[in-house]
């Protein structure tokens, strides 16, 4: 599959369900769902999150594109993998773990925060660069390093970005974000979730 042309057919969010349990998934996937956020990472520091992710798997099939954020070793790539898993998202840009997320047919979404960082993740065949922690770099923190990368490299704001700062970022020609705090925290009822994906979303589309 060519992940990059499939990312475009679903809105620029990634809903980080960071501390999700496995019995609280499917309530709160089909509330994101529904708002329009079809891209959802469960990290792996999350509660039994393997669980959760075969749960998502199962219910998001031709719905979403879902997998797992905070994947720090190749063990974990190929369990994911197993599971069903579509997106291999990490904090860092470990090569090995990108290799193997491409050569097992996933989509790899690595952290990076500086050029060295981001040319060595597109090296070892990352297809789209999470700037994290976003906040710390800003729209045009970004946008510079942005500047002396491949003209076709996608790039991901994660970290202190939302409603508030979407154009911001737009404006600089970034259109991927991942929000997780403020969308999702453990208790969180899906509902409260749901009426908070909506804003996001009148927010991203709004700013586009």
């Amino acid at each position: 599959m060519n992940w990059l042309n499939e990312l475009k057919n679903h809105r620029g969010i990634v809903a980080i369900l960071r501390g999700i349990r496995p019995d609280e998934i499917e309530a709160v996937a089909e509330e994101l769902i529904a708002s329009g956020i079809t891209l959802i990472e469960v990290p792996l520091n999350s509660p039994d999150p393997f669980d959760s992710i075969a749960r998502l798997v199962e219910l998001s099939r031709g719905k979403a594109l879902v997998g797992a954020g905070t994947v720090l070793t190749v063990e974990a790539v190929e369990r994911l993998s197993e599971l069903g898993s579509q997106l291999v998202i990490s904090p860092n840009a470990n090569a090995d773990v990108i290799r193997r997320t491409r050569a097992l047919g996933m989509f790899s979404m690595p952290g990076v925060f500086t050029a060295t960082e981001a040319f060595c993740a597109l090296d070892a065949g990352a297809q789209v660069l999470k700037f994290f922690p976003a906040d710390m770099l800003g729209a045009s923190g970004i946008a510079g390093v942005k500047a002396v990368l491949p003209a076709d490299t996608e790039i991901a704001a994660v970290g202190g970005v939302g409603e508030s700062s979407f154009a911001e970022y737009r404006a600089k020609g970034i259109h991927n974000f991942g929000v997780g705090g403020t969308l999702y925290r453990p208790g969180r009822k899906a509902g409260e979730i749901g009426q908070i994906a909506r804003g996001l979303v009148t927010a991203f589309d709004a700013a586009s």
